[in-house]
Order: structure tokens, then C-alpha cells, then sequence
């Protein structure tokens, strides 16, 4: 039995990425301004999720294949 991919479960577009980034300053601001270190620290993880979540998605649903290699070309025998 397959388990499912986790390009299933991460979005196409690119406005949760966005919306989860700047909710993340937000919460991060606002625990600035509380003097809340965990609060800071759940605004930075949401951040740094929102960016390695992007670059993820984006290649996961490209439907480009990847570049071909450099031909080497065989030796003769």
C-alpha cells in the first residue's frame, strides 16, 4: 500500500504561502510587542515554514522536467 505524496497535501496557488508568511510577521510582531519569546518564536517557525513550503510545492507541481544532463560522449573502443 502507497502512502499518499506530500505534494497532495500542499497547495497550488500561491496565496496560503503569502497568507502563512504574513500571519506569521504578525504573530511575530505582536510578540515583540508582549515581550512573548514563544509567541516570536511560533511568528518565525510559521515564516520559515511559508518559505520552505513554497520552493516545495513549486517543484513538486511543475510540469517541466528537469533539465537534461551535459552528453558525454563514449569512448572508443
Amino acid at each position: 500500500m502507497e502512502s499518499p505524496s506530500l505534494g497532495v497535501a500542499l497547495p497550488e496557488s500561491i496565496g496560503p504561502y503569502i497568507a502563512l508568511m504574513g500571519v506569521g510577521f504578525a504573530v511575530a510582531i505582536l510578540g515583540h510587542l508582549a515581550r512573548s519569546r514563544w509567541l516570536v518564536a511560533v511568528g518565525v517557525i510559521m515564516i520559515f515554514l511559508a518559505t520552505l513550503l513554497f520552493p516545495l510545492a513549486l517543484q513538486i507541481f511543475s510540469d517541466e522536467p528537469p533539465p537534461p544532463g551535459p552528453r558525454v560522449p563514449r569512448a572508443a573502443i
